[in-house]
């Protein structure tokens, strides 16, 4: 059954074992192999493609994509909802930056919880993708841009717009290009998206600029593409295709033997989305509207994350912890 959906992915993994190129991260010296200029297509219509040869945490991948619709940049709503996901950035920017403080992750996520000072102090990640979906700062004090609802509006105006594309790329707060006070020290990795209607069909192509096609890609593929579903119910058009594509993708070092356990798997049927409740704005949605139907895979495989990216200039990366 290799024309199975998921063998894209699978046949990715492999490429990347076959041809890709040994590099090393200049922060944190964690080592990928990497290919650059790939991309998959799924069609929306066919099935939810959430991975199955092993199983996708969908719980985290609901609550993020909410986090991000909803605009929001603070960790407390995730921690609230029992998605701890994104603990690691905010925890360690808080080391470098509280270095006197000796509090575990696990208190520093607890405080997050219980202590809404310190939530609003430390939990919070700015100018990262729910706020620049929704919220982009403009030069005008005061004023921000709702780029998300801009390109819902557009689709909706003009089915036949080529110019429906949301950005989180803003070099103003990224890398070296921007002052070291500003930086976001966070690295924006799936940074533009575009929406295009065709024949009644609303299709979401990505670019993403970096990815790690073991731990991070099968959720950004489970998220986009319930993106598309939402974008496509409120503008009223059918499901159209998830078009993923890559810059540089890659396998960290430290998951070579998860990726060769994966590969020996095969894939599974794929389940379904549906919703609950009618919505017709991105403000209307919830994510308990959602309902994942049928959905079976092979057992998880767990890997460490490697947190690697963001400011590396002059001053000290935010990453390197002591």
């Amino acid at each position: 059954m290799k024309n199975h959906p998921e063998y894209q992915y699978l046949d990715l993994m492999n490429d990347i074992l076959k041809n890709g190129v040994r590099k090393v991260d200049r922060g944190t010296t964690d080592a990928s192999y990497s290919v650059f200029g790939r991309q998959m297509r799924f069609d929306l219509s066919q099935g939810f493609p959430l991975l199955t040869t092993k199983k996708v945490y969908w719980k985290g991948v609901l609550h993020e994509l909410y986090w991000f619709l909803s605009g929001q940049s603070n960790i407390k709503y995730l921690v609230d909802n029992n998605v701890h996901i994104w603990d690691d950035y905010p925890y360690r920017r808080f080391k470098i930056l509280d270095s006197r403080s000796k509090i575990s992750k696990e208190e520093f996520i607890e405080k997050i919880r219980t202590d809404k000072e310190f939530a609003d102090k430390w939990g919070n990640l700015p100018r990262i993708y729910g706020e620049l979906w929704r919220k982009w700062p403009t030069s005008k004090k005061g004023k921000t841009i709702d780029q998300l609802k801009w390109a819902i509006n557009e689709i909706i105006e003009d089915p036949a717009c080529h110019n429906a594309i949301v950005t989180s790329w803003n070099p103003e707060y990224l890398y070296t290009m921007a002052d070291y006070k500003d930086t976001s020290h966070f690295p924006i990795c799936h940074n533009m998206y575009q929406l295009n209607v065709n024949n009644g069909k609303l299709s979401l192509q990505l670019y993403q600029r970096s990815a790690d096609i073991f731990l991070g890609v099968p959720f950004n593929i489970a998220s986009y593409a319930l993106l598309a579903l939402i974008i496509a119910k409120i503008a009223g058009y059918k499901s159209g295709d998830f078009i993923h594509t890559f810059g540089d993708v890659h396998i960290y070092e430290i998951h070579l033997d998860q990726v060769k356990e994966q590969l020996k798997r095969k894939p599974l049927s794929l389940p379904k989305v549906s919703f609950s409740h009618n919505f017709e704005t991105i403000e209307g949605f919830r994510p308990e509207y959602v309902t994942l139907e049928n959905y079976q895979s092979h057992p998880p495989i767990k890997a460490a994350l490697s947190v690697t990216g963001g400011y590396f200039g002059k001053k000290k990366n935010i990453f390197d912890v002591k």
